[in-house]
Formats: structure tokens, C-alpha cells, sequence
């Protein structure tokens, strides 16, 4: 179906370009939404006799949104979360939560600005980009984690699922005993103790 874009659209085109899309694309998502028309000559006619007011709306908008990327730039939202062993959650980051997370900082965002390329299913920390507007878009940080203290470490750098599995294999010592009975503690006998025995 051909429509003309009504705003810039990635991987599509700019305002005012005649673009070819799939029926379904255009019927359920573009045309529903205001972001194209259909290309005929009626709707072409309309479309470059507002071109002007078309084009000042969106320049207005992508400045409201300019002064609002100031409130996203940057943000990291923290969201504590269960998870298993090897850091996998419970569950997923939803772009609900995101959303709720920024909201919370007073970023004003809606679902249908986080772009949200793969689902979140494990600890650590993660960029998801914002569109604030079709031209202007933001990084936020969202860091995962099972504690505040967690958290905390992860924004220092400190890989917390590594430092885990070190701290597993490190309680361990050289006295361990694997011939010890049950309960038996491991004890290195002292020069005196073993003179004393002799």
C-alpha cells in the first residue's frame, strides 16, 4: 500500500514522503495511529495544502521534547528482582517497569517511548533507548538486581554474579580434609601439640 508519512518514521522515510508498506502495517498501525494517509490524489492534495502547519506541529514537538531529553538523559532506574543462582530472574524487566521507574524520577514517559530490543531476564545492568519524539531519542540506564546493596556494586562496576562464584569457590581452604568423618573440623597441629604427643 502506498501512504504518505505524516512524521519521520525509522527505516521508513521523513514527513511528506510517499512510502510503499504492507497492508496490515499500514491498516493496523499507521493509518489508526495518525502517523500516514493513504496515496491518493484527494489525501495528496490535503496533505501539501497543511504541509506547512504538518511541519511547524512536529518541529514544536521535537522541541517540547528537546527540553524534556534533559529529565531522561542519563536516568538509572534500579529495580530489585528474585532470581536463581546463575542470575537468571524470575520472570522479566517489563517496559512497564521501566516506565514506572522513570515516572517515579519525574521523567514523564510513556510505554510507547521505551524501545525495549530484547527482553531484561538476567541480573546486571542494561541501556534502553527512549524516543521522546520520532527524531529525538535518550539512553537511560536500568540496573537489575536482587538487593539494594547489589545495586549498589553494580553501578561501581563490580560484576556481581562473578564476585559470587568467587566467594563459592574460595570457602574451600587448605585444611579442608576430604578423608574427615562428618562434623570432624580440620585442625593443623602445632609444633608444641605434636612434641607433646610424642
Amino acid at each position: 500500500m502506498q501512504i504518505i508519512l505524516l512524521e519521520r518514521i525509522e527505516k521508513l522515510g521523513a514527513i511528506g514522503d510517499v512510502v510503499s508498506v504492507k497492508d496490515g502495517y499500514a491498516r493496523n498501525y499507521l493509518l489508526p495511529n495518525k502517523k500516514a494517509l493513504r496515496a491518493n490524489d484527494a489525501n495528496k492534495k490535503v496533505f501539501e495544502a497543511n504541509r506547512a502547519k504538518i511541519e511547524a506541529d512536529n518541529a514544536e514537538r521535537r522541541t517540547a521534547a528537546e527540553a524534556q531529553s534533559g529529565d531522561v538523559e542519563g536516568k538509572q532506574i534500579v529495580l530489585i528482582r528474585a532470581s536463581s543462582n546463575s542470575g537468571q530472574l524470575y520472570g522479566s524487566v517489563s517496559v512497564r517497569d521501566i516506565v514506572d521507574g522513570l515516572n517515579e524520577q519525574g521523567a514523564n514517559v510513556s510505554k510507547q517511548m521505551i524501545v525495549l530490543e530484547r527482553p531484561i531476564k538476567t541480573l546486571g545492568i542494561f541501556d534502553v533507548k527512549v524516543n521522546l519524539h520520532p527524531e529525538v531519542s535518550v539512553n537511560v540506564k536500568v540496573n537489575v538486581a536482587r538487593s539494594p546493596d547489589e545495586a549498589e556494586l553494580q553501578s561501581q562496576g563490580v560484576d556481581v554474579m562473578a564476585a559470587m562464584f568467587e566467594q563459592d569457590v574460595s570457602g574451600f581452604t587448605e585444611a579442608y580434609d576430604p578423608n574427615a568423618e562428618p562434623g570432624e573440623i580440620a585442625v593443623e597441629e602445632t609444633e608444641e601439640e605434636g612434641e607433646a604427643q610424642a
